[in-house]
């Protein structure tokens, strides 16, 4: 057991409000979608994915913002960019990870998906950045079973 929570106070925003996002007006049901930012922002708060440390979203601790995504969907390419709430946060991997899987299960497979720490964030940013945008330390992290349940913890729904 942890002896003490490494953020033990975090500064708790409120969450913003959503914008309704207006239909296509495409008359092919079958056609692809464009997908944009906001929508990148929608998958990834629709389950309001938790901090593994306590019961606020990470909207809610502002470790992820909407002006922090990027997508190319022409060249089928989405960035986030998160900022864990201390630079010394030892969760910072785990985060990103959640956030990795979440995009992986949610975006159409053609997608290639890049999760960063936002610059002079985090004390370990250059080794977090490298762990999470590499094919075989995620596969590697993903087969270990003690791990994966804290991703499916992280990003499982929240109700009430």
């Amino acid at each position: 057991m942890v002896s003490g929570l490494i953020n033990a106070n975090p500064v708790v925003y409120e969450k913003k409000e959503r914008r309704v996002r207006s239909p296509s007006g495409c008359a092919d049901e079958y056609a692809a979608e464009a997908i944009d930012q906001q929508e990148v922002f929608d998958i990834l708060l629709a389950l309001d994915i938790k901090d593994p440390e306590h019961p606020y979203s990470l909207e809610e601790l502002k470790v992820i913002t909407e002006d922090a995504i990027e997508v190319d969907d022409e060249r089928s390419y989405v960035r986030v960019t998160f900022t864990p709430t201390v630079e010394h946060c030892s969760m910072a991997t785990v985060i990103g990870l959640c956030l990795r899987v979440k995009l992986m299960r949610s975006l159409p497979s053609r997608f290639k998906v890049d999760i960063r720490v936002a610059p002079g964030t985090h004390a370990t940013e250059a080794a977090v950045n490298k762990q999470l945008n590499d094919k075989e330390r995620v596969a590697a992290a993903l087969e270990n079973p003690n791990l994966v349940d804290m991703v499916d913890e992280c990003l499982a729904p929240t109700y009430g």
